[in-house]
């Protein structure tokens, strides 16, 4: 692809260019990072708490030799945006924005909760989904999704929450919602509303930099992407950790 003389994240892609992208991602114990190619995802993906610092940056290295690509090669570097770790998220947006500045690329937030929808529909086949994620000291991340036509489409927001004060959003839907997340380990203090309409399916289920790929993708084809430097994260939670007087 030949580019203009202007930045890279200014410049409007041709609609008929198949994207090449970078995704990372890095906000739960596990790590990944996949590489989307005229729509075909390779990823390499591990368990890896309190490593990722560490490995990522290597782990993008073979990725990309084993593909026969460089940083010079791709259009955009994408990323999960949040919520999740405050560690996961600074490493995120760190590794993000220091290749994308390096190669002069556009970058593209996803949300977490967004990435994770799209994999437990993917898993079960299930249009309506319920993302929640453990967010710790108690507290989920979560957000209910309609994926139909592939897209998870967020219905009421994205909360932070202690696990009994979840809702249903607002409308009236059709059937149960397909739940996963490591965030469901705290199922059983659901209110009785909430978790009257969720079928449990993949609790165990995180994050993974392909589903990041798959939306950045959609994302770059309507030239929604930003400069790395304005890349923010999406915590949720002001306050991330308790002092010792407070736990």
């Amino acid at each position: 692809m030949v580019r203009s003389s202007e930045s890279a994240w200014q410049y409007l892609f041709e609609a008929q260019t198949m994207a090449i992208i970078l995704a990372i991602e890095t906000t739960t114990e596990a790590c990944s990072c996949a590489l989307l190619v005229d729509g075909e995802v390779s990823e390499s993906y591990e368990l890896m708490p309190r490593r990722h610092a560490r490995e990522v940056l290597p782990m993008i290295r073979r990725l990309l030799d084993e593909g026969g690509y460089s940083l010079t090669n791709i259009d955009a570097i994408a990323c999960s945006r949040g919520p999740g770790s405050f560690t996961g998220l600074r490493i995120n947006a760190g590794v993000v924005q220091g290749l994308a500045f390096a190669a002069d690329l556009p970058v593209i937030p996803v949300s977490t909760l967004s990435a994770l929808a799209l994999q437990i529909s993917d898993s079960t086949g299930s249009v309506q989904v319920f993302a929640c994620m453990d967010a710790r000291i108690s507290e989920v991340y979560c957000g209910f999704f309609n994926c139909s036509g592939g897209v998870p489409r967020l219905l009421g927001e994205e909360v932070l929450v202690a696990p009994s004060a979840i809702r249903m959003p607002a409308g009236s839907f059709n059937g149960q919602f397909c739940a996963g997340g490591n965030g469901l380990v705290f199922a059983n203090e659901f209110p009785e509303a909430v978790s009257s309409q969720l079928t449990i399916t993949c609790p165990d289920i995180l994050p993974r930099a392909s589903a990041v790929a798959r939306l950045a993708e959609v994302e770059f084809a309507r030239n929604n992407f930003m400069s790395p430097e304005a890349m923010v994260p999406v915590y949720l939670r002001d306050k991330v950790a308790f002092k010792t007087s407070e736990r």
